[in-house]
């Protein structure tokens, strides 16, 4: 893969799903699509280059794909989710009371791990939640990797990787092919393909967002676009979980740092000061204006 073709990569990636690479990363291109070479019975990356030329969409889709596809595992990282059940759940739940209503978006779902650690984490922690109504809906670019995370197959080695034996055993079924999410648990997640470059508000309010490394990738003005969307779809005690090496420092003034929490857990937050654990929920209005500017401002490709 010489010069040429590497920046023609950098443009396709750039403007199908937003991964904004520099001109040091060709070693991961490379190993990204070199299992891509075999799989077509290409001879080289070159030849994948002449077939995106020629708008091979199942090509075009299939190198997407590989290259969005992010490492993922049960609990990862660990303080993310220990500080979901004792930190942000709690305060939620107890705004939420009256109507049990609770709904989480799992932005960059990949093959489903984090989701299925979600649901796992809700029913086995608060019992209490058995006559609310629970959504999680749970999002990727990927149509082949929701499909996997639909199925909820995963290998032993994948289950080995942050999932407790007891969860094993308790919310999986052993198969010929490893270990499958019980069907009940499959049946409690909306798996729905999405681009976070196209508009998402039909997705509608949440009370939570993950969003877990997935902006490291995108340049900053597409990072604020698609913050201040998200802005939009949260009430003023709703929480963005976002990745440990990721902040919005310097991208946007639409969320503030909750203090309390480790991990990188952020509120809307239009004064642009640093927040603590908040409960005024009736202190934020809907900011469309906010959703136009920021549209306005750095148009977010087709």
């Amino acid at each position: 893969m010489n010069e040429t073709e590497y920046d023609y990569l950098r443009k396709f990636l750039l403007d199908s799903s937003g991964l904004s690479l520099d001109d040091q990363k060709q070693y991961l291109v490379e190993a990204r699509l070199i299992p891509l070479v075999k799989t077509w019975g290409l001879t080289n990356i070159s030849e994948i280059v002449i077939e995106l030329r020629r708008n091979n969409s199942v090509l075009a889709n299939a190198v997407t794909e590989a290259m969005t596809t992010n490492e993922t595992s049960f609990f990862r990282d660990k303080t993310p989710f220990e500080e979901f059940k004792s930190l942000m759940l709690p305060k939620i739940l107890a705004e939420r009371a009256t109507r049990r209503h609770l709904r989480i978006w799992v932005a960059a779902a990949a093959t489903g791990q984090e989701p299925y650690t979600l649901a796992m984490l809700l029913r086995d922690s608060f019992p209490e939640l058995i006559d609310w109504r629970i959504e999680i809906i749970a999002t990727d670019i990927s149509p082949q990797v929701l499909e996997r995370a639909r199925l909820g197959i995963y290998s032993q080695f994948e289950v080995q990787r942050g999932l407790p034996i007891q969860l094993l055993m308790k919310h999986f079924d052993e198969v010929k092919d490893g270990w499958q999410v019980k069907e009940e648990l499959r049946r409690s997640i909306d798996w729905r393909e999405l681009n976070l470059l196209q508009d998402f508000s039909h997705l509608g309010r949440f009370d939570v967002i993950f969003c877990r490394n997935v902006l490291i990738y995108f340049q900053v003005d597409t990072k604020k676009v698609i913050l201040d969307r998200m802005a939009t779809m949260l009430p003023a005690d709703g929480y963005l979980m976002m990745g440990a090496a990721e902040t919005v420092i310097g991208i946007t003034e639409t969320f503030g740092r909750v203090n309390e929490c480790r991990a990188a857990v952020y509120a809307p937050d239009y004064s642009g000061q640093s927040l603590g654990l908040r409960t005024d929920s009736d202190q934020l209005p809907t900011p469309a204006a906010l959703l136009r500017e920021a549209t306005a401002k750095a148009p977010v490709a087709e």
